[in-house]
């Protein structure tokens, strides 16, 4: 019988231990008695700093969450808040997170204490925001299809006659300027049209084994070489370990060079950009009847001028752009690239700072038996 005791509290141990819910036990005063390594995670306090700790005195200005606890430990009921609570860490931004907390009671149904669950949020807010840039590329491309053929038929048309008008003007007329400046725009215009064109209607992804190492390493050498004689430090920080991923070879070398190139720009004088790759440790791709599939981070980092708050909310908007030159549709098609390839794509800014845009990838690969493939 003891065994199965020892079992039955080994299993529970690891339980707690491996759960990606952050899970704090408090006695019927109020002190932490038990506080898991998602707990420590989340809020960035170590167990050793948190057991026996009153959990007002360790959560202090958490108007929110110490409501929900003194609110089962006085009223021993549960008590939970899904939507708007913040919690707030040293040293880092606040997470968001959906709280529950439940009283506990003794075998004779004596109240003895509550515990917290805590599930953090964050990567649901990364899939809304996904899902939003989804729908609006979406309306883009219906957009797109019918709009592409009406506006390139006419194109066509007026390169064609300027063309037919600058063959008969003389190398010295100073009307050649006109033609040439009137090419140029229709060929500027029509390389904004194929752009919407790809949006709307990609090529099917050709897959193949990736090197993502190759691809960035190829990616910065290039932009080492366009960028000399400027103040811009290029740094790689890959992890080795990781194999090849099963994708489109020439969509992320488009991605990644559209990022790396913008993280340049974003550089006014000089300064650094780095490129990194890591396994995420936190979350999984899962598909119904597949097994979960680990998520490879790609962070592309410069401490250039950052983006404004207000501004960063419409850099995914198709045509937005603050650049002197540009269509606007770069950080649209890495989207779409991105959402191709089942990951996500993250942007975290701060005026004056820099920027980091994040691109998490599954580990798709094709031996078998190691991963579910495409």
């Amino acid at each position: 019988m003891n065994k199965i005791a020892d079992h039955d509290a080994q299993l529970y141990v690891r339980v707690l231990e491996n759960i990606d819910r952050a899970v704090i036990a408090l006695n019927h005063e109020g002190q932490i008695t038990l506080y898991n390594p998602a707990a420590q995670a989340y809020t960035g306090i170590s167990e050793k700093q948190a057991i026996g700790k009153p959990f007002q005195d360790l959560f202090l200005g958490q108007k929110n969450l110490l409501y929900l606890v003194s609110t089962a430990l006085e009223e021993g009921r549960s008590i939970s808040d899904h939507e708007d609570l913040m919690l707030k860490r040293p040293n880092t931004p606040p997470l968001p997170v959906s709280v529950s907390v439940s009283p506990i009671y003794t075998d004779a149904g004596k109240p003895e204490g509550a515990v917290l669950i805590i599930r953090n949020l964050s990567r649901v807010r990364d899939l809304e925001k996904a899902v939003r840039r989804a729908d609006r590329l979406s309306i883009l491309g219906t957009l797109a299809a019918g709009l592409a053929h009406e506006i390139k038929n006419p194109l066509s048309g007026i390169k064609g006659a300027t063309q037919l008008l600058a063959m008969e003007l003389s190398e010295q007329s100073p009307l050649r300027e006109y033609t040439d400046v009137m090419i140029r725009e229709v060929e500027r215009v029509n390389g904004i049209i194929e752009e919407l064109m790809d949006l709307a209607r990609p090529r099917p992804p050709q897959w193949s084994p990736v090197n993502l190492s190759k691809v960035l390493g190829d990616i910065v050498l290039f932009q080492k070489e366009a960028h000399r004689g400027e103040k811009i430090e290029f740094q790689l920080e890959l992890d080795p370990s990781i194999p090849p991923l099963r994708g489109d070879e020439n969509l992320l070398t488009r991605l990644f060079l559209n990022l790396i190139k913008n993280a340049a720009e974003a550089i006014e004088k000089q300064g650094q950009i780095t490129i990194s790759t890591k396994v995420a440790q936190d979350y999984h791709l899962t598909k119904p009847g597949n097994r979960p599939v680990p998520m490879i981070v790609i962070e592309i980092r410069d401490n250039g001028k950052g983006i404004a708050p207000e501004t960063l909310e419409q850099i995914f908007t198709p045509f937005y752009t603050t650049k002197n030159k540009g269509s606007g549709l770069g950080l649209a098609t890495c989207q779409k690239i991105v959402s191709e390839h089942d990951g996500l794509l993250k942007v975290e800014s701060t005026l004056g700072e820099g920027t980091l845009f994040a691109v998490s990838l599954p580990l798709l690969t094709d031996k078998p038996g190691l991963f579910p493939g495409k």
